[in-house]
Protein backbone atom coordinates (compact mmCIF):
# COMPACT_ATOMS: atom_id res chain seq x y z
CA UNK A 1 0.00 0.00 0.00
CA UNK A 2 1.39 3.40 -1.04
CA UNK A 3 -0.09 6.49 0.57
CA UNK A 4 0.43 10.14 -0.35
CA UNK A 5 -0.02 12.19 2.82
CA UNK A 6 -0.81 15.79 1.89
CA UNK A 7 0.04 18.10 4.80
CA UNK A 8 -0.64 21.85 5.02
CA UNK A 9 2.30 24.15 4.35
CA UNK A 10 1.59 26.95 6.81
CA UNK A 11 4.10 25.42 9.21
CA UNK A 12 6.69 22.66 9.21
CA UNK A 13 5.45 19.07 9.67
CA UNK A 14 5.72 18.48 12.61
CA UNK A 15 5.47 22.09 13.77
CA UNK A 16 8.15 23.71 15.89
CA UNK A 17 5.55 25.19 18.25
CA UNK A 18 2.09 25.86 16.76
CA UNK A 19 0.41 23.99 13.90
CA UNK A 20 -2.27 21.49 15.00
CA UNK A 21 -3.04 20.16 11.52
CA UNK A 22 0.63 19.66 10.80
CA UNK A 23 1.07 17.96 14.17
CA UNK A 24 -1.74 15.45 13.59
CA UNK A 25 -0.49 14.78 10.06
CA UNK A 26 2.99 14.07 11.38
CA UNK A 27 1.78 11.77 14.17
CA UNK A 28 -0.35 9.77 11.72
CA UNK A 29 2.42 9.58 9.14
CA UNK A 30 5.04 8.29 11.56
CA UNK A 31 2.72 5.71 13.11
CA UNK A 32 1.78 4.40 9.66
CA UNK A 33 5.46 4.17 8.75
CA UNK A 34 5.99 2.17 11.96
CA UNK A 35 3.25 -0.19 10.74
CA UNK A 36 5.20 -0.79 7.55
CA UNK A 37 3.10 1.41 5.24
CA UNK A 38 4.89 3.15 2.37
CA UNK A 39 4.17 6.83 3.03
CA UNK A 40 5.24 9.84 0.99
CA UNK A 41 4.72 13.00 3.00
CA UNK A 42 4.00 16.07 0.89
CA UNK A 43 5.00 18.93 3.18
CA UNK A 44 7.52 21.77 3.53
CA UNK A 45 11.15 21.06 2.71
CA UNK A 46 12.25 21.42 6.32
CA UNK A 47 9.73 18.80 7.51
CA UNK A 48 10.83 15.67 9.37
CA UNK A 49 9.65 12.15 8.60
CA UNK A 50 10.77 8.53 8.61
CA UNK A 51 8.85 8.16 5.35
CA UNK A 52 9.68 9.77 2.01
CA UNK A 53 9.51 13.57 1.94
CA UNK A 54 8.38 15.31 -1.24
CA UNK A 55 8.53 19.10 -1.10
CA UNK A 56 8.38 22.08 -3.42
CA UNK A 57 7.99 24.69 -0.66
CA UNK A 58 11.22 25.15 1.35
CA UNK A 59 9.44 26.33 4.50
CA UNK A 60 6.03 27.25 5.87
CA UNK A 61 4.55 30.53 4.72
CA UNK A 62 3.67 31.46 8.33
CA UNK A 63 7.38 31.24 9.14
CA UNK A 64 8.55 33.43 6.26
CA UNK A 65 6.61 36.66 5.60
CA UNK A 66 8.19 36.95 2.14
CA UNK A 67 6.44 33.78 0.92
CA UNK A 68 3.13 34.13 -0.95
CA UNK A 69 0.75 31.73 0.81
CA UNK A 70 -1.53 31.07 -2.17
CA UNK A 71 1.38 30.43 -4.52
CA UNK A 72 2.88 27.97 -2.02
CA UNK A 73 -0.44 26.17 -1.62
CA UNK A 74 -1.04 25.84 -5.36
CA UNK A 75 2.46 24.59 -6.12
CA UNK A 76 2.30 22.18 -3.19
CA UNK A 77 -1.10 20.67 -3.95
CA UNK A 78 -0.45 20.36 -7.69
CA UNK A 79 2.85 18.61 -6.98
CA UNK A 80 0.98 15.90 -5.11
CA UNK A 81 -1.88 15.46 -7.59
CA UNK A 82 0.42 15.38 -10.61
CA UNK A 83 1.94 12.25 -9.04
CA UNK A 84 -1.40 10.69 -8.08
CA UNK A 85 -0.97 7.56 -10.23
CA UNK A 86 2.02 6.54 -8.09
CA UNK A 87 -0.19 6.02 -5.03
CA UNK A 88 -3.05 3.81 -3.90
CA UNK A 89 -4.61 6.60 -1.84
CA UNK A 90 -4.11 10.34 -1.40
CA UNK A 91 -4.85 11.41 2.16
CA UNK A 92 -5.76 15.10 2.14
CA UNK A 93 -5.11 16.92 5.43
CA UNK A 94 -5.22 20.28 3.69
CA UNK A 95 -8.86 21.40 3.92
CA UNK A 96 -11.05 22.04 0.88
CA UNK A 97 -8.66 23.37 -1.82
CA UNK A 98 -7.22 19.96 -2.86
CA UNK A 99 -10.77 18.73 -3.52
CA UNK A 100 -10.88 21.00 -6.58
CA UNK A 101 -8.10 18.85 -8.10
CA UNK A 102 -9.78 15.54 -7.31
CA UNK A 103 -11.80 15.08 -10.51
CA UNK A 104 -8.60 15.06 -12.55
CA UNK A 105 -7.23 11.89 -10.92
CA UNK A 106 -8.51 8.35 -10.46
CA UNK A 107 -6.69 7.72 -7.18
CA UNK A 108 -9.07 7.42 -4.19
CA UNK A 109 -8.92 10.40 -1.85
CA UNK A 110 -9.45 10.51 1.91
CA UNK A 111 -10.08 13.97 3.34
CA UNK A 112 -9.82 14.63 7.06
CA UNK A 113 -12.02 17.63 7.79
CA UNK A 114 -10.28 19.50 10.60
CA UNK A 115 -13.27 21.74 11.17
CA UNK A 116 -15.13 24.31 9.09
CA UNK A 117 -13.56 27.74 9.28
CA UNK A 118 -16.79 29.19 7.89
CA UNK A 119 -20.08 27.92 6.40
CA UNK A 120 -18.93 29.60 3.18
CA UNK A 121 -16.53 26.72 2.43
CA UNK A 122 -19.25 24.07 2.52
CA UNK A 123 -20.16 24.35 -1.19
CA UNK A 124 -16.75 22.93 -2.11
CA UNK A 125 -17.22 19.96 0.22
CA UNK A 126 -20.73 19.46 -1.15
CA UNK A 127 -19.56 19.49 -4.77
CA UNK A 128 -17.02 16.71 -4.11
CA UNK A 129 -19.11 14.84 -1.56
CA UNK A 130 -18.95 11.55 -3.51
CA UNK A 131 -15.47 12.11 -4.91
CA UNK A 132 -13.62 12.03 -1.58
CA UNK A 133 -14.04 9.88 1.51
CA UNK A 134 -14.66 12.39 4.31
CA UNK A 135 -13.47 11.77 7.87
CA UNK A 136 -14.80 13.84 10.77
CA UNK A 137 -12.65 14.40 13.86
CA UNK A 138 -15.67 14.50 16.18
CA UNK A 139 -19.34 13.71 15.77
CA UNK A 140 -20.18 17.26 16.83
CA UNK A 141 -18.33 18.69 13.83
CA UNK A 142 -20.30 16.82 11.17
CA UNK A 143 -22.39 18.70 8.63
CA UNK A 144 -25.76 17.17 7.76
CA UNK A 145 -25.07 18.24 4.17
CA UNK A 146 -22.16 15.82 3.79
CA UNK A 147 -21.58 12.07 3.78
CA UNK A 148 -18.82 10.59 5.93
CA UNK A 149 -16.74 7.45 5.63
CA UNK A 150 -15.70 7.48 9.30
CA UNK A 151 -15.28 9.47 12.48
CA UNK A 152 -11.69 9.20 13.72
CA UNK A 153 -10.58 11.10 16.80
CA UNK A 154 -7.11 12.62 16.83
CA UNK A 155 -4.39 10.82 18.75
CA UNK A 156 -1.25 12.04 20.52
CA UNK A 157 2.22 10.61 21.11
CA UNK A 158 1.88 9.36 24.68
CA UNK A 159 5.65 9.06 25.09
CA UNK A 160 5.85 12.87 25.05
CA UNK A 161 3.47 13.32 27.99
CA UNK A 162 4.57 12.10 31.40
CA UNK A 163 1.99 11.01 33.92
CA UNK A 164 2.53 13.27 36.94
CA UNK A 165 1.92 11.18 40.06
CA UNK A 166 2.73 13.95 42.55
CA UNK A 167 2.01 17.27 40.84
CA UNK A 168 2.35 20.60 42.61
CA UNK A 169 -1.27 21.52 41.68
CA UNK A 170 -0.83 25.07 42.94
CA UNK A 171 -1.97 26.87 39.78
CA UNK A 172 -4.57 26.81 37.01
CA UNK A 173 -3.47 26.68 33.39
CA UNK A 174 -4.62 28.20 30.11
CA UNK A 175 -2.82 26.55 27.20
CA UNK A 176 -3.80 27.57 23.67
CA UNK A 177 -3.75 30.34 21.11
CA UNK A 178 -4.70 33.81 22.31
CA UNK A 179 -7.86 34.49 20.34
CA UNK A 180 -11.42 35.25 21.48
CA UNK A 181 -12.51 31.74 20.39
CA UNK A 182 -10.25 30.08 22.95
CA UNK A 183 -11.45 32.04 25.97
CA UNK A 184 -8.22 33.35 27.50
CA UNK A 185 -10.13 36.32 28.94
CA UNK A 186 -12.64 33.94 30.52
CA UNK A 187 -9.81 31.83 31.97
CA UNK A 188 -8.55 34.92 33.79
CA UNK A 189 -12.03 35.56 35.20
CA UNK A 190 -12.29 31.94 36.37
CA UNK A 191 -8.91 32.07 38.12
CA UNK A 192 -9.78 35.36 39.82
CA UNK A 193 -13.12 33.98 41.04
CA UNK A 194 -11.32 30.90 42.38
CA UNK A 195 -8.55 33.05 43.89
CA UNK A 196 -5.85 30.86 42.33
CA UNK A 197 -2.75 31.71 40.28
CA UNK A 198 -3.10 31.34 36.50
CA UNK A 199 -0.31 30.42 34.12
CA UNK A 200 -0.90 31.04 30.42
CA UNK A 201 0.98 29.67 27.40
CA UNK A 202 0.48 29.76 23.65
CA UNK A 203 0.93 31.86 20.54
CA UNK A 204 -0.61 35.32 20.31
CA UNK A 205 -2.92 35.01 17.31
CA UNK A 206 -4.94 38.15 17.94
CA UNK A 207 -2.60 40.93 19.13
CA UNK A 208 -5.30 43.50 19.88
CA UNK A 209 -7.27 40.97 21.94
CA UNK A 210 -4.14 40.09 23.90
CA UNK A 211 -3.25 43.72 24.58
CA UNK A 212 -6.81 44.65 25.56
CA UNK A 213 -7.74 41.75 27.82
CA UNK A 214 -4.67 39.65 28.70
CA UNK A 215 -1.80 42.10 29.11
CA UNK A 216 -3.59 44.14 31.84
CA UNK A 217 -4.06 40.97 33.90
CA UNK A 218 -0.39 40.13 33.46
CA UNK A 219 0.60 43.65 34.50
CA UNK A 220 -1.53 43.33 37.66
CA UNK A 221 0.06 40.00 38.53
CA UNK A 222 -3.24 38.16 38.10
CA UNK A 223 -1.79 35.94 35.36
CA UNK A 224 1.64 34.86 34.22
CA UNK A 225 2.35 34.60 30.48
CA UNK A 226 5.00 32.03 29.51
CA UNK A 227 4.97 32.40 25.72
CA UNK A 228 4.87 29.49 23.33
CA UNK A 229 6.50 26.72 25.34
CA UNK A 230 8.53 23.80 23.99
CA UNK A 231 7.74 20.11 24.46
CA UNK A 232 9.62 19.61 27.74
CA UNK A 233 8.23 22.75 29.38
CA UNK A 234 4.76 21.88 28.10
CA UNK A 235 4.93 18.44 29.71
CA UNK A 236 5.81 19.89 33.12
CA UNK A 237 3.37 22.78 32.78
CA UNK A 238 0.43 20.50 32.00
CA UNK A 239 1.36 17.86 34.53
CA UNK A 240 1.70 20.18 37.51
CA UNK A 241 -1.50 22.15 36.98
CA UNK A 242 -4.50 21.74 39.24
CA UNK A 243 -6.65 21.87 36.11
CA UNK A 244 -6.53 22.98 32.51
CA UNK A 245 -9.07 25.73 31.85
CA UNK A 246 -10.67 25.47 28.42
CA UNK A 247 -13.46 28.09 28.39
CA UNK A 248 -14.00 28.12 24.62
CA UNK A 249 -16.36 30.52 22.86
CA UNK A 250 -16.90 28.40 19.74
CA UNK A 251 -17.88 24.86 18.82
CA UNK A 252 -14.40 23.40 18.79
CA UNK A 253 -14.04 20.41 16.42
CA UNK A 254 -11.43 18.78 18.67
CA UNK A 255 -9.16 19.94 21.49
CA UNK A 256 -5.62 18.58 21.40
CA UNK A 257 -4.65 20.48 24.55
CA UNK A 258 -7.55 18.82 26.40
CA UNK A 259 -6.25 15.36 25.54
CA UNK A 260 -2.64 16.38 26.22
CA UNK A 261 -3.52 17.64 29.71
CA UNK A 262 -5.38 14.42 30.55
CA UNK A 263 -2.38 12.40 29.32
CA UNK A 264 -0.35 13.93 32.17
CA UNK A 265 -3.18 13.17 34.58
CA UNK A 266 -4.48 16.73 34.75
CA UNK A 267 -8.28 17.09 34.56
CA UNK A 268 -9.94 19.71 32.36
CA UNK A 269 -12.69 22.23 33.07
CA UNK A 270 -14.24 23.22 29.76
CA UNK A 271 -17.26 25.04 28.43
CA UNK A 272 -19.71 22.45 27.18
CA UNK A 273 -19.52 23.21 23.45
CA UNK A 274 -18.48 21.38 20.31
CA UNK A 275 -16.49 18.21 20.88
CA UNK A 276 -15.94 18.75 24.60
CA UNK A 277 -18.51 16.14 25.79
CA UNK A 278 -16.87 13.62 23.44
CA UNK A 279 -13.45 14.20 25.03
CA UNK A 280 -14.31 14.85 28.68
CA UNK A 281 -16.33 12.54 30.91
CA UNK A 282 -18.11 14.94 33.27
CA UNK A 283 -17.09 14.26 36.88
CA UNK A 284 -14.61 11.57 35.80
CA UNK A 285 -11.89 13.25 33.72
CA UNK A 286 -13.02 16.83 34.27
CA UNK A 287 -16.07 19.06 34.26
CA UNK A 288 -18.30 20.52 31.56
CA UNK A 289 -19.66 23.95 32.42
CA UNK A 290 -22.31 26.15 30.90
CA UNK A 291 -20.49 29.40 31.71
CA UNK A 292 -17.26 30.80 33.14
CA UNK A 293 -19.02 31.31 36.48
CA UNK A 294 -20.07 27.68 36.62
CA UNK A 295 -16.56 26.60 35.57
CA UNK A 296 -15.15 28.43 38.60
CA UNK A 297 -17.65 26.68 40.85
CA UNK A 298 -16.23 23.31 39.77
CA UNK A 299 -12.68 24.12 40.89
CA UNK A 300 -13.21 23.07 44.55
CA UNK A 301 -14.30 19.67 43.19
CA UNK A 302 -11.30 19.13 40.94
CA UNK A 303 -9.18 17.15 43.41
CA UNK A 304 -11.89 14.50 43.49
CA UNK A 305 -10.88 13.53 39.95
CA UNK A 306 -8.70 10.41 39.77
CA UNK A 307 -5.65 11.43 37.74
CA UNK A 308 -4.91 7.81 36.76
CA UNK A 309 -8.32 7.62 35.08
CA UNK A 310 -7.47 10.71 33.03
CA UNK A 311 -4.28 9.05 31.78
CA UNK A 312 -5.96 5.71 31.13
CA UNK A 313 -8.70 7.39 29.11
CA UNK A 314 -6.15 8.92 26.77
CA UNK A 315 -4.25 5.65 26.45
CA UNK A 316 -7.42 3.84 25.45
CA UNK A 317 -9.13 6.46 23.27
CA UNK A 318 -6.70 9.13 22.10
CA UNK A 319 -3.33 7.56 21.27
CA UNK A 320 -1.60 8.06 17.93
CA UNK A 321 -1.41 4.27 17.57
CA UNK A 322 -5.20 4.00 17.81
CA UNK A 323 -5.59 6.83 15.30
CA UNK A 324 -3.25 5.14 12.82
CA UNK A 325 -5.02 1.79 13.20
CA UNK A 326 -8.37 3.45 12.49
CA UNK A 327 -7.09 5.15 9.35
CA UNK A 328 -5.39 1.99 8.14
CA UNK A 329 -8.68 0.11 8.50
CA UNK A 330 -10.37 2.83 6.45
CA UNK A 331 -7.72 2.67 3.71
CA UNK A 332 -8.17 -1.09 3.44
CA UNK A 333 -11.94 -0.74 3.33
CA UNK A 334 -11.69 1.77 0.48
CA UNK A 335 -9.22 -0.30 -1.53
CA UNK A 336 -11.33 -3.44 -1.03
Amino acid sequence: MKIAMLSPVAWRTPPRHYGPWELVTSLLTEELVNLGIDITLFATGDSLTAGTLDAVCPQGYEENPEVNAKVSECLHISNCFEKADRFDIIHNQFDFLPLTYSSFVSTPIVTTIHGFSSPSILPVYEKYNRRSHYVSISMSDRSPRLSYAANIYHGIDLSRFTFAENPSRDYLLFYGRFHPDKGAKEAIAIAQRAELPLKMAGIIQDRSYFESFIQPAIDRGVAEYLGSVGAESRDQLLGNALALLHPINFNEPFGLSVVEAMATGTPVIAINRGSMPELIDHGITGYLAGSAEEAADFIPEIKKIDRTVCRKTVEERFSAKRMAADYLALYKQILA
